[in-house]
């Protein structure tokens, strides 16, 4: 019998809607996981047990009354600290809200509960989810970065304390971490999942993600918790059509492939490009290498100019408030962003469509986009969360990309595959995905 911490969400959440296991057992499993691991990995900014094994206890009384539990019926959840719970602290890894208790709980945990989980507890993040690294150590090896911002969910994750994370992305703070800490990760279309309640540095940017060891796991956690909501002004209804099942579909034909190196390519390390050149050498006629035009070259000074000019005015308050509790790095970036002319700002949120409807252009004759997830493996060391630049042009345009842990280095560290999609079709990409997952390990790269 495998250890129950072991068990992905949709075989934890199976077991315990049918009685095998109780979700108190599932959730004890994993507490005893972190007790193990916590002191190497450091993944939790908050962890209650007894909080924990009281939801666990209460979702099991639900079941016991013969009532639904819910899809997620126990599945333990790690939350970025930046997610609100009104059970819990959100401080944003931020000294200024240090002690910070929400009233409420976020959009996204509100439906997480209705939907049966066990919020485990908060994960740790960067300083109000920017750069500054967090105390999380990666579990593929401990000398290395998780990555950041999402670093204590991709490392619970990653180290099989929980079998799902939900994330934050404004740069690259979903899919790099997902990269880095070998896990399957999903940063969706902008809006698919509601920010209310979530610490907002970029309202054109900023989208939650989540984080599992499958890509149906991924599909399945979308499918709870992708209600729209009227408080967010870019969330958006979606069909109640289930992911996972859409996923699970074989495509009508084999997936083709665009391999795209764009202007990210001359940042990535040797590994990588040696990594995908033997991946697409393996994919043969699934794959077809594509360029873009000039003017995509610039898309990575648009984002930055974007999200500079929105981490100024949404953090701007926290400066005037008392910016000597902010760190001299996040102090320089706001500074830089206050400065940000209003019409370079208006300039770069105008080409973002134009440059939008040049990728679709690519996905109407491709299933997906193909590139890395990051320049390489996690970078050694923790004074940096690694290189956002094949994450950002990406979240700049608001489409949904899935990250597959399918490749390595030498030494064993994970290099992500990204597949990117069309917004609104998280379906198509996830079967994409699946079919690449299940292909790559029936075709090993040597």
């Amino acid at each position: 019998m495998p250890h129950l911490a072991d068990l992905d969400a949709i075989e934890t959440s199976r077991r315990i809607r049918t009685g095998e296991i109780t979700a108190e057992a599932a959730t004890a499993a994993c507490l005893e996981r972190i007790g193990k691991l916590e002191p190497d990995v450091q993944a939790w900014q908050y962890l209650d047990p007894g909080q924990a094994l009281a939801a666990a206890r209460a979702v099991d009384a639900i079941r016991a009354a013969g009532r639904d539990p819910g899809p997620l019926a126990g599945v333990p959840v790690a939350i970025k600290d930046i997610i609100d719970t009104a059970d819990m602290p959100t401080e944003n890894g931020c000294q200024l809200h240090v002690g910070r208790q929400p009233e409420r709980d976020a959009f996204v945990v509100t439906e997480l509960r209705a939907a049966g989980a066990v919020i485990m507890g908060k994960a740790t993040t960067t300083e109000l989810a920017t750069l500054t690294p967090t105390k999380s150590r990666n579990p593929k090896n401990l000398a290395h970065t998780p990555g950041g911002s999402s670093a204590g969910s991709a490392a619970a994750v990653g180290a099989r304390m929980v079998p799902v994370g939900i994330g934050t992305q404004t740069g690259g703070s979903v899919i790099r971490p997902g990269s880095f800490c070998g896990v399957y990760a999903i940063k969706p279309t902008l809006g698919l999942i509601s920010r209310t309640g979530v610490c907002l540095q970029s309202h054109t940017l900023d989208t939650l993600g989540v984080y599992a060891n499958s890509v149906d796991e991924l599909g399945f956690v979308l499918d709870s918790i992708s209600g729209q909501d009227l408080e967010d002004n870019v969330s958006y209804p979606r069909s109640r059509a289930s992911l996972l099942s859409a996923l699970r579909a074989d495509p009508p034909t084999a997936p083709r492939f665009a391999f795209l190196k764009g202007p990210a390519w001359p940042f990535a390390e040797d590994v990588t490009k040696d990594r995908f050149a033997r991946l697409a050498a393996k994919l043969g006629g699934h794959v077809e290498t594509v360029d873009l035009s000039q003017d995509f070259g610039r898309i990575l000074d648009h984002q930055k100019v974007v999200q500079a000019a929105e981490n100024a005015s949404w953090y701007g308050p926290l400066m005037e408030r008392d910016a000597s509790k902010l760190s001299p790095g996040l102090r320089e970036r706001l500074e830089a962003g206050g400065k940000v002319a209003a019409r370079t700002y208006v300039d770069a949120l105008t080409v973002r469509e134009p440059l939008y409807r040049e990728v679709a252009g690519i996905l109407a004759r491709f299933d997906a986009i193909l590139c890395p997830s990051a320049c390489g493996p996690a970078p050694k060391g923790y004074a940096s969360t690694g290189n956002p630049v094949f994450n950002g042009l990406w979240t700049y345009l608001g489409v949904p990309c899935v990250s597959l842990p399918l490749l390595a280095d030498d030494a064993a560290l994970p290099i992500g595959v990204q597949l990117v999609g069309l917004r609104r079709d998280e379906a198509r990409l996830l079967r994409t995905a699946r079919w690449l997952d299940q292909w790559a390990r029936a075709n090993p790269l040597d």
